[in-house]
């Protein structure tokens, strides 16, 4: 066995919590939270020699994995069931097949919809730079767009990759030269397919007001709630005036705009789960032909394309 390297002040940082984002809390009558760390990733950190670590585990429904960073980039992988990524001021919805991107050193915690199969690939960031290129080649050091968290469309190829890089830790059996040699290249390819993956928009902001800010999780996690600014005005205990104006001050939009936006991210999360459309807009609340007009009118395109299922109809 390999004796472990000693602590450096990065593997430090990559347990270390900050008090800015807590662990969401349950609203009275809601369901019950397990609490879990992050695990261990002092024993998977990247390096230039091996640019992308892997990490597997699978986590039940309603566990939520605590608030953490990492001074590397992340790929959160989820094979099988959703989940809800949560970054300072916003919520990422992540349904099977899809991943999220998390640039070094942003706060964040999961949360798990369905039991899932949550594969975390780890990647090294040269300093300076921020991207999938950057690990290998720094082709990514004039784009800022991998500096803020991303959900991406997982090709065929990306998941095979993914699934073949090992989650042994450094606590295990060193790699051979030929298994080494293996993993860079497997890695290689993978980054490449990272840099084409098509950018999914799947991000949910959130308000700081706390008032409105616990109001918005039971919307994330139920959609069809508060379908009305009344409603949600009602029980957050302000005024609807005063509502109205926090939702424009804290998050540039409407209520309705806003809730549009969740429906969308749930609606991705519906189709990935294997449900057809007319399904779908029956759990949201919609008629088919409304839900259409609806998608329509917000993306431009019809539901179909835009949760890849023309292959479904």
């Amino acid at each position: 066995m390999a004796t472990p390297p000693a602590p450096t002040p990065q593997r430090k940082r990559a347990t270390a919590r900050s008090a800015g984002l807590p662990p969401m809390q349950p609203l009275a009558g809601a369901r019950q939270w397990q609490y879990v760390d992050s695990l261990t990733p002092h024993l998977f950190v990247p390096t230039p020699d091996r640019p992308v670590r892997a990490k597997l585990r699978v986590l039940r429904k309603d566990t939520q994995v605590l608030p953490h960073q990492h001074d590397w980039a992340q790929l959160a992988v989820s094979t099988t069931g959703s989940l809800h990524l949560r970054v300072p001021h916003a919520t990422f919805v992540v349904p099977p097949g899809r991943a999220l991107w998390i640039p070094p050193q942003v706060e964040h915690a999961v949360t798990l919809v369905e039991t899932a199969e949550l594969r975390t690939l780890y990647v090294y960031q040269a300093p300076g730079q921020c991207g999938p290129g950057s690990a290998a080649n720094g082709t990514d050091s004039a784009d800022d767009s991998w500096q803020r968290c991303r959900v991406l469309e997982v090709s065929e190829l990306m998941r095979a990759l993914a699934c073949d890089l090992t989650t042994a830790s450094d606590d295990a059996t060193p790699p051979s030269a030929a298994q080494l040699a293996r993993e860079r290249h497997v890695s290689a390819l993978l980054l490449d397919e990272l840099r084409r993956a098509t950018v999914l928009h799947l991000r949910v902001d959130m308000p700081r007001d706390k008032r409105l800010h616990s109001l918005c999780e039971a919307v994330l996690h139920d959609p069809t709630a508060h379908d009305s600014l009344q409603d949600f005005a009602h029980n957050s205990g302000a005024s609807l005036r005063t509502v109205a104006r926090l939702f424009r001050q804290e998050l540039g939009c409407t209520y309705v705009q806003w809730r549009q936006q969740v429906i969308l991210a749930k609606a991705v999360q519906l189709g990935a789960s294997g449900l057809a459309i007319g399904q779908i807009a029956v759990e949201l609340g919609y008629t088919p032909s409304a839900f259409s007009a609806m998608v329509h009118r917000a993306v431009g395109l019809s539901p179909a394309r835009f949760l890849g299922m023309q292959s479904r109809q």
